[in-house]
Formats: C-alpha cells, structure tokens, sequence
C-alpha cells in the first residue's frame, strides 16, 4: 500500500487505500501466486527434530482446497466457524486459507488454552469444526459434550473414533475449489481479546483487515518488502501479531515465511535459526528482545537480518541501542490492538526513532488523542488513543456482544482504553491503561477472567489480580487471594494455586507471585479496587 517515499509528509501525501469490493483473503494470499508462480516459496517450516519441510503457493493452494473441500463435505455452510488449535505450522496456514476460500470464519486459539478458555471461545463463537493436532485433543475431547454445535473435528496425527485424521481426509478430498465470492466486508475470523470488564471478546474482522494492515506492516519494516526478503516471528499464529502481522501480509506479497515450532523460546537458537534460514525481517516481541539481549555474543550465529518490528511495550534507548549494535538496524517499535491494530509506529527510514515513543500515525490510519467523549486533545495533553471510524483494519464488532461493541466507541473515534500524549512533532507517547488489563510477555491479559479462575479452586473465597512491574515481561500477574475458612496460605497452597491456573486457563495467564490476604479493597457497590492494590504494590517497591 505504501507508495516509496523520502520523507513521512510524503508518505502521507502519496498513501491511497486500495480496497476492492470483492475481495477474499484466501484468494489474495495465496491463489492468486498459484496461479502465476505456482512453485514459488511459500512457507518454510522447520520440525523440532531439526527436518525441514518446504511448500510452495501451489503446494498451499492445493492442500487448502482439499481442506475446503473436506469441511464444505461434512455440512459446513458460509459463515460458519472453524477452530484452529495448532502451534505454528503448515497445517495451521492451510487451516486458515481453506476456511477463508469456503465463506467459513476461522477462529485462531492458543495452543497453550486451558479446557476452561478453550469451552468458553469455542461455545461463544458456535464453531461448527475444530481442527487441531494429537497433542492438544484431550482437552478439546474434555469439553466436546459441553459444546452442541460442534460436530466436526479434524486431527492432525490422528484421532479417535468421532473424529478425522486431517491427512487422510485431505488425501480423499478433490484438490480443485471454486472459492466463495466474498465482499470486502464480510466476516473472515474471530480473534478473541481479554478485557477487564468481564469475560473475553469476540473481534469480527472482515477480509478487509489484511489490506488495512498492510501499511502498518510495510511501515516498520522500512518498506516492505524488498529483494530477498523472508519472513519469521516466534510469536505463534494464534495471535494477531502472528498470524495478521507476519504470516498474511507476506504472502499477500508473494514473500515466503519461515516457521518453527518452540516449544519454550530459546533466544540463543532463535539467533541460530535466524542466521540459519537466512531470515531477513522479523516482529519480534519486546520480551523475545529482552532475552535474546542476555545471550553472550550473539553475532557469533551470523543472522542478517534488514528490518525488525517490535510491539506491545515501549522498548527504550537502552534496548535500541542494543538493537543497533547487534543488527546494525533500528528496531522499530509499533502501535495497535486486536480490535484496530497496526495504527501507529516508527520508520527509521523515513523518521528518526525517539526512544520511548511508539511513532507516528502510519499512513492511512487516521489517530487522535480524544477525552472520553471523542474530543481531539490538545498536543501534550494525556487522552486516550483514538482511531477514527470507517478504517480498514478497524474490526466488525464484538460477537454477540453489541453493548461492549457501543461502548468502543465515542463521536467518530475507536477508542483503545490506551492512554497517551501526542507531542508538538506528531510522536504519541504511551501514558498507561485506562482500564485494568495486564501486558505481560506481549500478551494482554485481563484480570476477570484469571480471577474467575482462581475463584474455582475449593480454598479460594477471594480473588483480585493486577500486574506488577517485571524486567523481562513488563508487567507478571499477580493474585491477592482472600482464603475459605479453615484453609491457611503457605507456600504449598500458592504453587497448588498457580498449577491450577496455569491448567484450566493457560499458561501465560498463572499468577507468578501469589499473596494471601485477610480482606479486598472494595467499592461500596462490591467491586474490586485493583488501583489500590496497584499503589500498594508501587509503595512497598
């Protein structure tokens, strides 16, 4: 989308948004080079045995007809859903492609959800089908009777009787799809975000929103793409930052992705890996960042890379600086949120890289600071991040949920709940959350629903949770529990706590540090006061 430039003004200048009425993300990312350049690179994947597997966008095309096929096959009908419970790998791409080309909305889940947060996605969204591997199914069989509309499951590896092993139903499915005639605007996947105010949120988003992401990608990689480019994050497709930020716009340019599947980031074989595939642009998370900071002489493993992004914390001089000494790049920092992502952010090509502000408004995204009203602030003045409606990359709506989907907006803005200043040169500084949520390790948790979580386990009459500040994941969670009578707080009880966290919600999600409290800090309406926990937390340190 962005048209080459010498300067940001011009950049603003020469941006078009280029959205067609019919469109298909399907289609886009991956037929349409199938079709002109069957056997080009499309995806990279390498095993944790060290294999490696290579697929063309002709080997994508016909695996994702075949799956297409195979879920129209077992009833599935335009607009329906499709789960997608896999780590990064071919499977999960194709799984993707195929409900895109089918009409189907897919539903990206991390693999590391609990049954609790699987059940409760799964039953929001009415997912028709799952798809997932044999390592995750015992968790999707735990729940399948507490879900009515689910009536098909594809297993990669393998399953039991009730299910289908994902190969050999491909095998048997034609490799030829006609794909549906989508408009720009119709529904194309659901990706679950973690508010504060209650369970988490189904974002709509139409196909539109890889074309509205495109800017915000090709922006903070300096212009994306170029000669020789390919792709990798560590960050998995389950994610926005994954799956819309790296996996999609690459292959909507034709650029190949490289995969592998982490069991647990490990910063030294990432440099490896990097320098191994000859990886040329990667978003990595500032946590990722932060860790691979701590391996001794990273230049020893020979990566090159030509342009890194980086998003959901503000990254500092200190870790720029190292960015430049171990790449010879500037890592650029960028803005956005799974509702509206990819507004905001740095191009050191194109403007100079102040450490702590997120950047400037990408071209195309019309950003504001506003009150909570929708008024434009002053430059200087704290507010609230703003996006202007009718955007491309702004979501549908929430999923079933039209009151929160009102309340996300104000006047003619989207708001972010993110509290920031816009300086007199056009730079937006991240002041803080207007609500509670939690950013650790690049993901955003909200508080509600590990404390209802926690509220589930037989000792635990009280629960509040916040955030505390971590060197390497900027915030962990933290619980403050009020106990049952007759249970007693030690250390055995907080680690039984946080196992049963980390196994019925996910593993990101556990209180790292676990205080037993006599009492709550609450409203005179019973809710929760987590600020004041926060103070109490920010005096003792």
């Amino acid at each position: 989308m962005l048209e080459p430039a010498e300067t940001y003004d011009e950049a603003l200048r020469r941006f078009r948004w280029r959205i067609p009425q019919r469109y298909n993300i399907g289609v886009d990312a991956c037929d349409r080079h199938a079709a002109a350049r069957p056997e080009s690179p499309a995806l990279i994947c390498e095993d944790e045995d060290g294999s490696v597997r290579r697929y063309s966008f002709g080997d994508i095309r016909a695996l994702s007809n075949r799956l297409a096929n195979a879920l129209v096959a077992q009833g599935l009908k335009r607009g329906d859903r499709v789960g997608v419970l896999l780590r990064q790998s071919p499977e999960t791409a194709i799984s993707h492609i195929a409900s895109f080309k089918a009409g189907l909305i897919s539903i990206p889940l991390f693999v590391l959800f609990g049954e609790e947060a699987l059940e409760y996605r799964l039953h929001n969204a009415g997912a028709r089908a799952v798809i997932t591997d044999t390592e995750n199914l015992p968790k999707l069989l735990a729940i399948r009777d507490r879900l009515p509309e689910l009536s098909t499951i594809l297993v990669v590896g393998g399953g039991p009787a009730g299910t289908l092993d994902f190969a050999a139903t491909l095998e048997r499915a034609a490799d030829r799809f006609t794909p549906v005639d989508t408009s720009c605007d119709d529904p194309a996947l659901i990706i679950f975000t973690s508010g504060t105010t209650g369970p988490p949120k189904g974002a709509l988003h139409a196909h539109r929103v890889l074309l509205g992401h495109l800017p915000g990608v090709e922006f903070p990689h300096d212009f994306f793409p170029q000669a020789g480019d390919l792709f990798w994050t560590p960050a998995d497709w389950a994610w926005i930052g994954g799956l819309i930020d790296v996996l999609l716009p690459s292959w909507h340019h034709g650029v190949p992705v490289v995969s592998r599947r982490f069991a647990k980031f490990d910063p030294d074989e990432a440099f490896a890996f990097m320098a191994r595939h000859e990886v040329r642009n990667a978003f990595l998370p500032p946590t990722a960042l932060k860790l691979m900071r701590q391996v001794e002489d990273p230049k020893r493993h020979g990566a090159k890379l030509r342009s890194i992004g980086s998003g959901g914390e503000s990254l500092g001089a200190e870790l720029l600086d190292w960015g430049r000494a171990t790449f010879g790049l500037t890592i650029n920092e960028f803005y956005g949120q799974t509702e509206c992502n990819l507004v905001v952010g740095n191009c050191a090509s194109l403007v100079e890289v102040r450490p702590g502000a997120m950047g400037k408004p990408i071209p195309g995204h019309d950003v504001s600071i506003v009150d909570a009203d929708g008024n434009e602030k002053s430059r200087g003045e704290v507010g609230e991040v703003g996006i202007r409606r009718g955007d491309p990359v702004m979501f549908l709506n929430y999923w079933n949920n039209p009151q929160a989907t009102a309340a996300k907006y104000a006047g003619e803005y989207l708001l972010t709940g993110d509290l920031a200043r816009q300086d007199e040169d056009g730079y937006i500084w991240f002041v803080g959350r207007s609500d509670d949520l939690i950013t650790t390790a690049g993901y955003r948790v909200g508080p509600v629903e590990v404390e209802e979580c926690l509220l589930k386990h037989p000792a635990v009459a009280l629960a509040a949770v916040i955030g505390v500040p971590d060197p390497i994941r900027t915030e962990s969670i933290k619980a403050f529990l009020v106990l049952k009578p007759g249970r007693s707080g030690d250390a055995a009880l907080a680690r039984e706590i946080q196992e049963f966290v980390k196994t019925k919600l996910a593993a990101h999600e556990y209180p790292r540090a676990v205080e037993f409290v006599d009492s709550l800090p609450m409203t005179t309406t019973g809710k929760i006061m987590r600020r004041e926990l926060r103070a109490r937390e920010t005096a003792k340190a």
